[in-house]
């Protein structure tokens, strides 16, 4: 009953947000409702400034009040910083604006409470998902999985789309994100690299940030989209080959009528 009640109210939100006269960004509050509605079987409820988990453990700070710049955004986020770019949709790639990362923004502290906090723990969830003759190891938690599946079956149907996907360059894997101290999403079996033979990586360009440039159709990444996952290469330290699942950011962007276009 009550995970009923919260695809109700779900689909009352959806509603409200798609019915105003002009897009522009959610509230705060709003962006919460979404991301509760993205993790139903985590996030318990909304209260004040916490975010009451499931599992019983100490509630989670949702702002914790610091003033912080992009890096340390990036080292240190809490629950709104990591909410708190627009991620934007569509069949349109260019090279983002300075310090624009929607979704590299994370709660490390979040999503040790979804997925686990060691790599035993989240090994205890990982199940196997064909890819392109690969056998990948992904989360099951949160419908992960279950969306690569969906995925793998919508790019099927693009046979010239192959060369970019397989071999992947791998899915979980208990790291940090090069450079930093902060993990990888590839540390909770919630990310996928495609062939890396197409990629491009802002460390690996020659002339850092300022080297853009994506060799990925977009469709592939429209296929990804679909189905709750976002893009390394929306961001200013752009990781073109990278994907991960963020189906809060997902949601947020549609509410917030976000267009990679600029339609």
């Amino acid at each position: 009953m009550r995970r009923q009640a919260l695809t109700g109210a779900s689909a009352l939100l959806f509603a409200l947000l798609a019915g105003k006269a002009t897009a522009g960004e959610p509230s705060l509050s709003e962006k919460l409702s979404l991301l509760a509605t993205a993790y139903p079987d985590a996030i318990e409820r909304i209260d004040g400034n916490v975010l009451v988990l499931r599992d019983g453990g100490v509630p989670l700070s949702i702002d914790d009040g610091k003033k912080k710049s992009h890096a340390e955004k990036l080292a240190a986020a809490d629950i709104e910083d990591s909410l708190s770019q627009i991620y934007p949709l569509g069949a349109c790639a260019k090279a983002p604006a300075v310090d624009f990362d929607p979704g590299r923004i994370r709660s490390e502290a979040l999503l040790k409470r979804l997925y686990g906090s060691s790599a035993t723990a989240v090994r205890r969830d990982l199940v196997t998902v064909d890819w392109f003759g690969e056998r990948l190891q992904v989360t099951r938690k949160h419908g992960t999985a279950a969306a690569l599946k969906a995925i793998a079956a919508d790019l099927s149907r693009h046979a010239e789309l192959k060369r970019y996907l397989s071999p992947s360059a791998g899915t979980f894997n208990w790291r940090p994100i090069a450079g930093a101290a902060t993990l990888s999403v590839h540390s909770f079996g919630a990310a996928i690299d495609l062939n890396t033979g197409f990629a491009d990586y802002w460390r690996w360009s020659g002339k850092g940030v300022h080297g853009y440039r994506n060799r990925y159709p977009l469709d592939i990444v429209e296929i990804f989209e679909k189905h709750g996952f976002i893009w390394g290469g929306r961001w200013y330290h752009f990781d073109t080959m990278h994907f991960e699942y963020r189906p809060e950011l997902i949601a947020i962007a549609r509410a917030a009528g976000a267009d990679a276009c600029g339609h």
